[in-house]
Formats: C-alpha cells, sequence, structure tokens
C-alpha cells in the first residue's frame, strides 16, 4: 500500500528541498494549507528546528542542524514502518548513473570548450549542439519515469520529479534558462531537489556522493 507522510513531516521537508522557503511555498511543496503550513513552521521554530532569515528583500525559512537530524530520522522512521528502505537504495543506486550524465548535460548547456582548452560561455549559437543536449535531457527524462514511478508506489511524496522535469526540458529550446536556471521549475532546480530527496531519505552526506 501507498504511504500518505504526515503533515508535519511533509513541512518539514519541505524547508529541507527549497533550502530557503517561504511559507506559501511550504505549503505549495507538497499541497497543504496555508494555514496549516504557518502552524507547522511556527512550531518547528519554536522547537530550534527552522529559523526565519533575511537576504536583501528576501525571507523565508531554512533548517537548523537540529531541523536536518530531526528530517532525516522521522524520514527513517517512515522508511522502515513502510518498509521501503530497500526500495530507495536502490532507485538511488540507479539514479546515480542518470545523475552523472545530468552534470554533463547541464555543463554543456552552461559552457563552450573552445579549441585552445578553455571555456566560455555558451550563447547558444550552436544550434546543433544544443539539440544534442536537450536530446540527452529528454531521453533522461523518460529514463526518471520508472524511477518515480517504483517510489511513488511506496511512498506518495515522491510523486511528480518526472512530469516536473520533463515540463522543464520541453521550455528549454525557447527558454534557455528552463535547464539551468535559477528558478524553482528550472530542469537542474528539479533535478538536484529529487537527488536531495534521495540522500535525506538514506541519510547519506551530499558531500560523500556525486551530485547536481
Amino acid at each position: 500500500m501507498t504511504h500518505v507522510s504526515c503533515s508535519s513531516l511533509l513541512a518539514l521537508h519541505a524547508i529541507r528541498l527549497g533550502g530557503f522557503v517561504d511559507t506559501s511555498l511550504v505549503a505549495d511543496r507538497f499541497g497543504m494549507p496555508v494555514g496549516l503550513a504557518e502552524s507547522h513552521v511556527r512550531d518547528f521554530q519554536a522547537r530550534g528546528w527552522a529559523g526565519h532569515f533575511r537576504f536583501g528583500a528576501d525571507a523565508g525559512w531554512s533548517l537548523t542542524e537540529s531541523g536536518r537530524a530531526e528530517n532525516e530520522r522521522l524520514l527513517d522512521d517512515e522508511l522502515s514502518a513502510c518498509g521501503a528502505k530497500a526500495l530507495v537504495q536502490d532507485v538511488y543506486r540507479r539514479f546515480l548513473p542518470l545523475n552523472a550524465r545530468l552534470v554533463q548535460a547541464c555543463t554543456a548547456w552552461q559552457l563552450t570548450i573552445l579549441p585552445d582548452g578553455s571555456m566560455q560561455d555558451n550563447d547558444h549559437a550552436d544550434t546543433q549542439r544544443d539539440r544534442q543536449t536537450l536530446a540527452e535531457l529528454r531521453s533522461l527524462a523518460q529514463e526518471l519515469v520508472p524511477l518515480t514511478k517504483q517510489l511513488t508506489e511506496q511512498l506518495v511524496r515522491f510523486s511528480g520529479y518526472d512530469a516536473r522535469f520533463a515540463a522543464a526540458v520541453s521550455q528549454a529550446a525557447d527558454n534557455p534558462d528552463m535547464v539551468t536556471g535559477i528558478e524553482p521549475d528550472s530542469a537542474h532546480r528539479i533535478w538536484f531537489e529529487l537527488h536531495e530527496d534521495l540522500i535525506a531519505t538514506l541519510g547519506i552526506d551530499r558531500a560523500l556522493g556525486s551530485g547536481a
């Protein structure tokens, strides 16, 4: 049976995945009412799991070290309760080669290697090269589908990554920022979020792995 995570875990996890998010984004990430998200983040703040920070004109929530530890504890308990740890480990193992290809594709999208070996920003004037990169990203989008399907069959909170990534790639020919832009709906950001989701769920240190 597919496991549905409790709202408090989802709210804490939404902050982990977003890194620095306002309350509306916490709510939007897993489709919960804003009032419920607000209640959870205030509770997290009181427990020392999240802090509210301001950077220039932007303000949002980020997890503290104790919040990250609590997030990983809850995720581990959830995996044990629904018996999904072996599955997530297997999916992560199959995800890593795709992740290496994604890193290469994003680098090719951003940079051009000149004949002398130096690099410059890709101005996207070489349309054939860009088409090859987009073909690779479309291939990755297709290969992501069965992984996301397997995860979602066990844990509902993993749903949507494949569709969101494919949607970003489909817009990239007209809007290059949809590949490596900083917006939450760019292909790279969505892939990064999935990678963070997997390593948080398994309690893996990102610095010890490879990753976008």
